[in-house]
C-alpha cells in the first residue's frame, strides 16, 4: 500500500497590507481570507514528485518600505510529514535566503529582516524543502516560489535636467514651439497611477503654457518684445498619480531667452548736430561723428550712413565706424573759410539687414540735419599758379625783368608778402627776384648752348609772419639768338698725290652750328678771299651744307711744297649772319697708279747743312745689307717700302746699279 504525504505553504491572511499568496493561474484584487496551501508529496522509496491538484500557489506579494517595528511576515511552510515531534527540519534557499528573508526551521514560519524597496529589486526566487533531521535527508521534493515587492508610491518624478537652456526669436507667434521637458518615475508604470506623470506650470504664466502629457513648452502671449524683456525664468511640476491629490511631484527649472529680430528702425536723438572744422583740415580727417540708436543687437543694429542732401554734398563724405555704429563725416576736399564758412548736410541713417515681416513697423531708417561751420586759420600765402613757364633770349641784357610771379595772403587780413629765390635751386644766381613786386630779372649772362633750361623754386613769406611761407617752381627756358658761328663737323686734314689731275675731288666738308635754328640750318662755304686767286686748289659750294675741294692743277711735288693750308669761309643764313673760317690741311704725297697713297714723308729734304740724321742712317744700312748679299734684287724686294722710307729706297736702289745686280726697271 503507497502512502501519499503533503508539503504545506502556508500563507497566512490573518496580516494584512503585508504579504500575499496568489495562484499562478490569476491575480487575487483582495487578500486571502484562508490558508492557501501548497501541497508536495512523495511516497515511501523516497522517490519525490508533484502531487496533482486543481490548483496551485506558487507566487506571493511582499509589500515594499514596512515600516513596522518588528520582521514582516512573509508565510509558512508545512510538510503533512510533520508530526509536531521535531524530527523534521525547514531549509530555506535562494535569493536573500538567510540574510533578507530567514525561517524558522522548527515552525517553517518566514519573515522579512529588512526594508524591502520594489525600485532596487522587485522579484526574489526562493526555494523551500522539509528534510530529516537525523538524517539530513529530504521528506519532500524542493519546491519553489516567488516573491514580489508589491509597489507602493514611493517615488516623486524626477526631470532629466535641473535646469532647462532655451531660447526663442522675440515677436513669435502664440503656440511657438519652445522646448520639451522630460520626467522620470521609478515607481511601477504597470500597477496602478504611482508612475503616470501629468505636467503643469507654477511660474511663467501668462507668457508660456506647458502640455501636461508631453512637457512640451509653448509661447501663450503675442507679441513679446526682447527690448522689454529678454529672459524669463519658467518653473515646471510633473506630478504622479495621474496629478490626483496625493501624488508626488518634482520641479524643473527653464530659463528661456528671446532672441533679436530687426523689429526696431535706428533713431537719431537729435534732430541737428553742429561741427567746427579748421579749413586747414587735411583731406579724408574726421569733423565729428554722429550716432543714430538702434534697440536691436548684433547685425540687427547693423547702420549704414550717407549724406543725402545739403550745400556740402560734395566737400564732405560719411562712413559707418563697424565697432560702435558712428557716422564718421569727413572732408573730401580742400576748405575754404574764405570762400564758404558754413555748410548743412541732411546724414541719413538706414538698417543695413530689414525683415521683411516687420515693414509694417515704418521705414527702418532715419535722417538729421548736421552743420558744419568753417574756422578761419592763418594760411601761407598763395600763388596765382601752382607753377610758372618762362621764357628768355640769351642775349638779353643784365637785370632785364622776364616775368613775374604772384601770391597773396588768402586770410581776411590781407598781409603783405614779399618774394625771394631759394638759392639751393640758383646757386650759380643766374637770377634775382624784386621781394616787392614778385619780378624776376637777370643778373648773369645765359647762354643756351651751356644750359638751356633753369629750374628755380621761388618763395613768399607773409612779412609778419615769415613761417607762414609758400613755394612754387619757376621754369625759365632760354631762347635762342644766332650768336654762334658755323664749324667744321670735324678736323679735316687730307692729302693730295703728287700725279694728281685737274678737278679731281680730294676732299668733301661739312658744317655744324651750335645754335637753334627753326627752319634747318643752310651752310654756304667759299675759299677766304687771300686763297680765292693764288691757291692750287677750287672749292665748290653743294648747296645742301657741304662743300668739295678740288685740284686747280696737274702734278703737285712735295718736294717744293709738302702740306697746303687752305682757308675755308663757312657762313649761315640767320640774322644776324655768323660766319668763321676753318683751315683745311692738305698734305702732297707719292701715290701709285692707282691714286693710293705710299708716303707723304718730306724728311729726305737735303737741308743746308747737308743731309738729314734720318737719311744718313738709312744709307748706312742699306751700305751694309748690299755688301753682304749675294743677290741684291732679293733684298731689295725684302726690303719694307713705307711711307716714312721711301727716299732711302730709293738711294739702295742706286747702290744696286752700281753693284751691277739690278736692272733698270728694278722698284
Amino acid at each position: 500500500m503507497r502512502t501519499y504525504h503533503c508539503f504545506w505553504l502556508l500563507f497566512w491572511a490573518g496580516q494584512p497590507h503585508q504579504s500575499f499568496l496568489t495562484p499562478l493561474s490569476k491575480r487575487t484584487s483582495g487578500f486571502p481570507e484562508k490558508e492557501k496551501v501548497l501541497v508536495l508529496s512523495g511516497n515511501s522509496r523516497q522517490d519525490l514528485h508533484r502531487s496533482k491538484r486543481s490548483w496551485m500557489w506558487n507566487q506571493f506579494f511582499l509589500l515594499e518600505e514596512y515600516t513596522g517595528t518588528d520582521y514582516q511576515y512573509v508565510g509558512k511552510l508545512h510538510s503533512d510529514q510533520d508530526k509536531g515531534d521535531g524530527s523534521l527540519k525547514y531549509i530555506l534557499s535562494g535569493d536573500g535566503a538567510g540574510d533578507l528573508f530567514i525561517i524558522n526551521e522548527n515552525t517553517g514560519d518566514i519573515q522579512a529582516t529588512k526594508r524591502l524597496d520594489r525600485e532596487e529589486k522587485p522579484v526574489y526566487i526562493l526555494r523551500a524543502q522539509a528534510v530529516n533531521r537525523r538524517t539530513g535527508r529530504p521528506v519532500e521534493p524542493e519546491s519553489e516560489f516567488i516573491i514580489k515587492i508589491h509597489d507602493i508610491n514611493d517615488n516623486e518624478p524626477m526631470f532629466t535636467k535641473d535646469v532647462y537652456n532655451a531660447s526663442i526669436p522675440e515677436m513669435s507667434d502664440v503656440g511657438t514651439f519652445v522646448v520639451q521637458v522630460t520626467a522620470t518615475d521609478a515607481d511601477d508604470p504597470t500597477y496602478g497611477n504611482s508612475a503616470k506623470v501629468v505636467y503643469s506650470i507654477l511660474q511663467g504664466q501668462p507668457y508660456f503654457s506647458v502640455e501636461s502629457e508631453t512637457g512640451i513648452i509653448k509661447t501663450a502671449l503675442l507679441n513679446m518684445d526682447r527690448e522689454n524683456r529678454e529672459q524669463y525664468q519658467v518653473v515646471i511640476q510633473a506630478k504622479d498619480m495621474g496629478g490626483q491629490m496625493g501624488g508626488l511631484s518634482g520641479t524643473t527649472t527653464v530659463n528661456i531667452t528671446l532672441t533679436d529680430v530687426n523689429d526696431n528702425p535706428p533713431r537719431f536723438p537729435q534732430s541737428t548736430y553742429q561741427f567746427r572744422a579748421p579749413e586747414s583740415t587735411p583731406l579724408d580727417s574726421p569733423v565729428g561723428r554722429i550716432k543714430a540708436n538702434d534697440a536691436d543687437v548684433d547685425e540687427n543694429a547693423e547702420i549704414e550712413y550717407s549724406i543725402t542732401e545739403g550745400d556740402g554734398y560734395d566737400m564732405f563724405g560719411i562712413t559707418t565706424d563697424k565697432d560702435t555704429q558712428e557716422g564718421i563725416i569727413t572732408v573730401k576736399k580742400a576748405l575754404d573759410f574764405e570762400s564758404k564758412n558754413l555748410y548743412i548736410l541732411k546724414v541719413e541713417a538706414t538698417n543695413t539687414h530689414v525683415d521683411p515681416r516687420f515693414l509694417y513697423l515704418g521705414p527702418f531708417k532715419d535722417s538729421a540735419t548736421v552743420r558744419i561751420q568753417v574756422e578761419d586759420v592763418d594760411e601761407p600765402p598763395m600763388f596765382s599758379r601752382p607753377a610758372y613757364i618762362m621764357e628768355v633770349k640769351e642775349d638779353v641784357p643784365l637785370n632785364s625783368v622776364i616775368g613775374t610771379v604772384t601770391a597773396q595772403d588768402p586770410d581776411a587780413a590781407k598781409n603783405p608778402v614779399k618774394y625771394s629765390v631759394d638759392r639751393h635751386t640758383d646757386m650759380d644766381r643766374v637770377f634775382n627776384i624784386n621781394s616787392g613786386n614778385g619780378s624776376i630779372f637777370t643778373s648773369k649772362p645765359l647762354d643756351r648752348e651751356t644750359l638751356l633750361w633753369h629750374n628755380i623754386t621761388v618763395i613768399a613769406a607773409e612779412i609778419n609772419n615769415p613761417k607762414q611761407s609758400s613755394r612754387v617752381p619757376v621754369f625759365i627756358k632760354v631762347l635762342d639768338v644766332n650768336d654762334n658761328a658755323p664749324e667744321f663737323a670735324m678736323f679735316y686734314e687730307t692729302f693730295v698725290c703728287e700725279n694728281a689731275k685737274a678737278e679731281q675731288l680730294i676732299q668733301t666738308l661739312s658744317a655744324v652750328d651750335k645754335d637753334d635754328s627753326y627752319n634747318g640750318h643752310q651752310f654756304s662755304f667759299s675759299l677766304a678771299p687771300e686763297a680765292a686767286s693764288s691757291s692750287n686748289f677750287t672749292l665748290q659750294d653743294n648747296r645742301d651744307n657741304t662743300a668739295g675741294i678740288f685740284t686747280r692743277k696737274t702734278r703737285y711735288n712735295r718736294h717744293e711744297t709738302s702740306t697746303y693750308f687752305l682757308p675755308v669761309v663757312i657762313s649761315d643764313n640767320d640774322y644776324p649772319i655768323q660766319s668763321s673760317t676753318e683751315t683745311v690741311t692738305i698734305r702732297v704725297c707719292a701715290c701709285d697708279h692707282r691714286g693710293k697713297m705710299l708716303s707723304c714723308n718730306a724728311e729726305a729734304l737735303i737741308h743746308p747743312t747737308g743731309l738729314s740724321t734720318g737719311a744718313l742712317i738709312a744709307i748706312l744700312l742699306c751700305i751694309i745689307i748690299l755688301l753682304g748679299a749675294t743677290d741684291c734684287k732679293f733684298q731689295l724686294q725684302t726690303w719694307p717700302v713705307t711711307a716714312g722710307c721711301a727716299l732711302h729706297h730709293s738711294v739702295c736702289i742706286r747702290a744696286c746699279k752700281l753693284k751691277g745686280n739690278v736692272t733698270e726697271n728694278s722698284s
